[in-house]
């Protein structure tokens, strides 16, 4: 099958009948308020309030990243019932992104720094006032620009067009990048509870709201075999809420309380266990205990495509890859795409079929985006229609248009 552009064929594997590679679930997730995960999330954040500021002003969505965008770690002071900030968090907005497309001027640094500022207020308000944004954002075009005869390339218009209808997407969509998209479906149940947990603690809910202690820097770790799955978890305790030692174990004993009442309920033919915050010793006060209720505030440090993948876990047992998806463009980007697609045909195959399955799509730059150059395809049900598979792989793949509108207006979260 011939890609549309002409630059290279499409090819469609399908394996029925596989054996999963393991029966052991071993996966971690990163809470809301790790470092990690605010790096994804404000990435994210910032593409989407840039692509909607461009079709509302230009009626497109012009080319821009922040998939590079990094957290450092500022200082902080703790203490029972206080706590203050000594040293600013930096936040190192790095990428690209087009400033201007005819003769309209696109506030790129105002608009980066106003939802860096909404984003914090929002997520640790105990920061809002001590963020030092740094930008880094450049309109450099991507290599493969040779000029010839004295005349400009049009690839250097890419980030300076003359106006939208200048940009090849409005013609065809291309793969910007060889690059791999995985997904698989469905979760296991301990895999669907490491995600409850971790979100118990690190989202406003029923818990959270009437436990202000309750910091979001959170992590689950956990591993399952047979009927055993064993848990390690950290929640930080947010200092001015804590007025002493024994008011910080107590709390400790209400989230294990939690975590057992969880397992009963989404584990309850499993023995869990559970340990908390592992590094502690009360003894010498060394405790998991915060002003913001993350460790942004002091140190640590945070980093597109380090934390949880688009499924929202991570899993070594299972397929996975290394790309960022957070903050790059949600027009043809396939680090993002096709990561998202490739889940969302394993989540129909397995509604369709039953049993597990496994998706990999592989593009070639240039290539036609809704075309991938490899196609991969893995079942355990060994009674499956390869035309049918098809069909459902070509309807996900030909709706891109419509999965970058739910990402730029919709609610769909990546990490």
């Amino acid at each position: 099958m011939n890609s549309k552009l002409g630059q290279g064929e499409s090819h469609f594997t399908l394996h029925s009948g596989v054996t999963p590679a393991t029966s052991v679930s071993l996966v971690e997730r990163k809470g809301w308020g790790h470092p990690d995960t605010l790096a994804d999330h404000l990435a994210e954040e910032l593409s989407r309030a840039y692509s909607r500021w461009t079709l509302d002003n230009v009626g497109a969505i012009l080319h821009h990243n922040f998939d590079k965008l990094a957290l450092l770690g500022g200082r902080s002071e703790v203490l029972y019932g206080g706590g203050r900030m000594v040293d600013p968090v930096r936040v190192l907005v790095n990428g690209r992104a087009t400033r201007k497309c005819g003769k309209e001027e696109i506030p790129v640094d105002d608009l980066i720094v106003g939802v860096v500022r909404t984003f914090f207020r929002e997520r640790l308000p105990e920061l809002h006032d001590h963020l030092r944004v740094e930008l880094n954002v450049t309109t450099n075009s991507s290599p493969g620009a040779v000029y010839t005869s004295g005349d400009k390339p049009e690839r250097t218009s890419w980030f300076a067009p003359s106006s939208a209808n200048q940009l090849r997407e409005r013609r065809t969509l291309i793969a910007n990048d060889t690059s791999l998209g995985t997904g698989w479906a469905p979760y296991d149940v301990v895999e669907t509870f490491v995600r409850s947990l971790a979100d118990r603690f690190s989202t406003t809910n029923s818990f959270t709201d009437v436990r202000p202690w309750c910091g979001t820097d959170v992590k689950v770790m956990a591993m399952g075999e047979g009927d055993q799955v064993d848990v390690v978890l950290c929640v930080p305790q947010k200092s001015t809420h804590v007025p002493s030692r024994r008011a910080y174990l107590a709390n400790c004993d209400d989230v294990l309380n939690e975590c057992a009442d969880l397992a009963k309920f989404e584990l309850p033919d499993h023995e869990v266990t559970f340990r908390l915050n592992a590094r502690d010793i009360p003894d010498r006060d060394e405790l998991y205990m915060t002003y913001s209720g993350s460790s942004i505030e002091s140190g640590d440090e945070g980093v597109v495509g380090r934390g949880n993948r688009v499924n929202g876990l991570i899993t070594p047992l299972r397929p996975m890859n290394l790309e960022g998806a957070n903050g790059k463009n949600p027009v043809y980007h396939v680090g993002k795409l096709y990561n998202i697609a490739a889940r969302r045909i394993a989540e129909r195959l397995h509604t369709m079929y039953g049993g597990y399955a496994e998706v990999h799509l592989v593009s070639a730059t240039g290539q036609d985006l809704s075309r991938p150059w490899q196609t991969v395809v893995r079942m355990t049900n060994s009674e499956v229609n390869q035309h049918a598979v098809r069909e459902v792989v070509e309807d996900v793949l030909s709706n891109f248009p419509a999965l970058t509108d739910e990402l730029v207006h919709g609610d769909l979260r990546l990490a």
